[in-house]
């Protein structure tokens, strides 16, 4: 079973954290293109005021999406420790019963959010000019849930078992059919954001679809037999007592950004429109530091279930030398470039001028940044389900608090919002960091008493 697999409990562990990380990148990339090519397309096909209705919806999408997405990554780091136990039994039955979980998920959640997609918005004082739109697209992308959380699904899967390339050739496809799909509906059939959410929907179907075909067919772990297929209830009880924290940690940073979005809305749609701007390029900044984090998360987890402990600790400290050494070129990237990359959503000098300024603000604390995506790695490698959610409950009391005392009590307006952002980061980060140091000699126990 080691052809579509990387054992990584032998072996250099710069190499097979890179090795993992880019083609992981690479897809996490193109999995932005999805939101990014919104972006784009709304804004110049139909303007500022459209890409403000798309930017006033994220918060409310990505809690969804967190909500079915942690558990999908709860069962891949209980996966990638029990392939580094090289116990196959249960490898196939925890990805049959995180399977069963995350068809459940999606459903629930979906429909919740369908309904409550107006209420919600309202809630985040959405200016009234872009309400219906935004209201249609979350409902769109709702609708979409249970295909983005099968793909999402997959991929945790393939990567806990050192599978980092497959995902990546499937993604890529489905993002030139979603751009393609975007310009049809968008800019010929001029269906506005609707056309944009359609888009995204059809390319994440096509996404899970394939990837799926291709697992069962290429990796032996995915060819079940009627014994694998059963309801172990002590297993999907791991797969939720790891989940539903990073699900919690997830949903938490959801509703404090619903949080500093509501703050953003109140400035009015130029804005709010540079925030959305600024948003979709953090997007893509977050995704070296994820896939570095969560390549670290199945290196340790790998090698916490073959005991090998003095491999978690190597992991950790070339994770950081590889995270700094990202950063000084990312900083730099946005010092210089970052209003070039901002005028590639809009047109309007006001909304480039503020998110130029947005982008040089946040980028001095990208190092933050990178030590939360690092240390979250390891711990959750290591299956420190505390954590995750205790670091969500850091970052929600951070960006409820933060943003209104900078733009409100300290008279610093709208720069207050960018500067508010890079600041939850360094408190997240320096918690993530003392949780690491006081727990280092804890037994975690995912894999033992499985």
């Amino acid at each position: 079973m080691k052809n579509y697999t990387t054992d990584m409990t032998t072996g250099n562990p710069v190499r097979h954290i890179l090795l993992f990380a880019l083609p992981a990148l690479i897809g996490n990339i193109f999995q932005q293109i999805y939101n990014i090519a919104d972006s784009i397309i709304v804004g110049r096909f139909v303007g500022a005021q459209a890409l403000a209705a798309v930017g006033a919806t994220a918060s409310i999408t990505f809690l969804f999406f967190a909500l079915c997405n942690g558990i999908g990554s709860g069962g891949g780091i209980i996966v990638s420790q029990f392939y580094g136990a090289h116990d196959d039994d249960r490898v196939k039955k925890t990805i049959v019963n995180t399977g069963i979980i995350m068809i459940i998920v999606p459903a629930i959640f979906g429909t919740i959010g369908f309904i409550s997609a107006g209420p919600l918005l309202r809630v985040l004082s959405t200016p009234e000019v872009i309400l219906q739109d935004a209201t249609s697209y979350v409902r769109f992308m709702c609708i979409g849930l249970i295909f983005v959380s099968a793909y999402n699904y997959l991929t945790a899967m393939l990567r806990a078992l050192g599978d980092s390339k497959s995902p990546l050739y499937f993604l890529i496809v489905s993002a030139i059919i979603n751009v393609c799909l975007d310009i049809v509906f968008v800019y010929f059939f001029k269906m506005g954001i609707k056309g944009a959410a359609l888009a995204t929907i059809i390319s994440q179907f096509i996404a899970a679809a394939s990837c799926a075909v291709y697992a069962y067919k290429v990796n032996p772990y995915f060819r079940l037999e009627k014994k694998d297929i059963v309801f172990v209830p002590g297993l999907a009880y791991k797969v939720i007592h790891l989940g539903v924290p990073m699900s919690l940690q997830f949903a938490l940073i959801a509703i404090s950004s619903m949080a500093v979005q509501r703050i953003v809305n109140s400035y009015g749609t130029v804005v709010v429109a540079a925030f959305t701007a600024t948003s979709r390029i953090e997007q893509l900044i977050h995704q070296p530091y994820a896939t570095l984090g969560a390549s670290i998360a199945t290196f340790c987890g790998q090698n916490y279930g073959a005991g090998r402990h003095d491999r978690v600790q190597t992991g950790y400290k070339k994770g950081l030398v590889m995270m700094a050494s990202l950063t000084v070129v990312m900083v730099i990237a946005m010092q210089l470039f970052g209003g070039a990359i901002t005028a590639l959503f809009v047109s309007e000098s006001e909304v480039i001028a503020l998110g130029t300024m947005g982008l040089k603000i946040t980028s001095l604390f990208y190092i933050a940044l990178g030590v939360i995506y690092v240390v979250r790695g390891v711990l959750t490698g290591v299956g420190d389900a505390f954590f995750a959610l205790f670091n969500g409950i850091i970052e929600v009391v951070g960006r409820f608090t933060i943003p209104i005392l900078i733009t409100q009590y300290m008279g610093m307006g709208e720069m207050g919002i960018w500067l508010s952002t890079g600041i939850v980061w360094v408190l997240s980060g320096f918690t993530a960091w003392l949780r690491l140091i006081t727990q280092r000699s804890v037994s975690f126990s995912v894999v033992k008493n499985a």
